[in-house]
């Protein structure tokens, strides 16, 4: 049987992370023209938008790439919640001249339905991958039905078992050290979140499907290690962000860039669940575990007006700063290079075991 990556048909399993708000098909591209499998995030796509990436994206390569979805449960609305909301970011409007009264609302991702599969179905992916679970079953048979690999994140041994039993064809190792969301769904407990070096190993005890290192895993060093604990590949997302293909803002890869990239911590004020990211004003003001953010996904939309004039004063204060505890990965080069460094030092690392993906 043939590994992960042979399957796939590439020379090392290097997974570029989805990372939706900072990169378009471009870093998707780049990644699977040195080798890896790029990546794109739909979650904040509309099927029209999803189309026309694809479209991009395959006209330009024949290469396997993943696309990316959410499988949250969209929340009911809490008129309580949201004038607790409104009343802590009041201030805020008020500094920049803004009308409290006037906050937006509504959701700023989309969860994995039929419409976004009635696009999807054209260009039939070699990988689909999910993030908070997975989808209904009739949507998971879907894209099963057109011979795509599953994937989707673990931040638990009990996770890693569920997907496994659920449909999935490789687990997402997702240490506490990654940017961006994490992907529990079985627990909001955030006292179960570990990190990757501690989470790898027990979660490939624990299943029986290819298990993929994400979280911390920047560094050449880092890829090796992974291997050894019995990863069958590596999910790679900082590194990325300052590429000279990702879309992260100018502020974004300045923030990256200095010492406030040292501290990052877990918030729920972007968007309702808890994200990795570099503190800034609002995370330190607020606390970053606010509870009066909304349920996810309703709390990113009463931010964008401040989001928006904060940055036309060169400020990120208000920005969501996604980022993995190992910033100092992300470099200013092409990905087309960090990828190769990547998928040399896969291939130049020993390891004793390896996983078949198919069955």
């Amino acid at each position: 049987m043939s590994h992960l990556f042979e399957r796939l048909g590439l020379p090392a399993p290097i997974f570029q992370a989805p990372m939706a708000g900072v990169q378009n098909h471009r870093l998707a591209l780049a990644v699977c023209q040195a080798g890896g499998l790029g990546a794109l995030p739909a979650a904040m796509l509309s099927p029209d938008a999803l189309q026309a990436e694809l479209q991009a994206l395959t006209a330009a390569t024949r290469a396997p790439y993943n696309v990316n979805f959410f499988c949250h449960a969209p929340p009911t609305p809490s008129p309580e919640r949201e004038s607790e909301w409104h009343k802590a970011l009041a201030p805020y409007y008020r500094e920049f001249g803004l009308d409290p009264t006037q906050m937006p609302g509504g959701p700023g991702r989309i969860p994995f339905g039929h419409d976004s599969a009635d696009v999807l179905e054209a260009f039939r992916p070699a990988v689909v991958s999910f993030h908070f679970g997975l989808p209904a079953p009739d949507l998971l048979a879907r894209v099963k039905s057109w011979g795509a690999l599953v994937l989707s994140s673990a931040t638990t041994v009990a996770e890693a078992r569920w997907l496994q039993a659920h449909g999935a064809d490789a687990v997402i190792a997702q240490g506490l050290e990654a940017g961006g969301h994490r992907g529990m769904f079985l627990t909001d407990d955030l006292s179960t979140q570990m990190g990757t070096f501690a989470l790898l190993p027990q979660i490939v005890q624990a299943v029986d499907v290819p298990v993929i290192a994400a979280g911390g895993v920047g560094t050449a060093q880092a890829v090796a290690a992974a291997r050894q604990l019995g990863a069958s590949g590596v999910q790679i997302g900082t590194a990325y962000l300052c590429s000279h293909e990702a879309g992260t803002s100018a502020l974004h890869r300045a923030a990256l860039r200095s010492p406030a990239a040292q501290h990052t911590a877990l918030t729920t004020l972007f968007s309702g669940r808890p994200a990795r990211g570099i503190v800034n004003r609002l995370m330190r003001e607020l606390g970053p575990l606010n509870d009066a953010a909304p349920a996810f996904p309703l709390a990113t939309a009463a931010i964008a007006p401040l989001r928006t004039a904060a940055e036309a004063q060169g400020s990120s204060d208000f920005t969501p700063l996604w980022s993995g505890q190992n910033a100092a990965s992300a470099r200013s080069l092409s990905a087309i290079d960090i990828t190769r460094e990547f998928v040399q030092a896969w291939l130049g690392a020993s390891t004793h075991s390896s996983r078949d993906l198919v069955s």
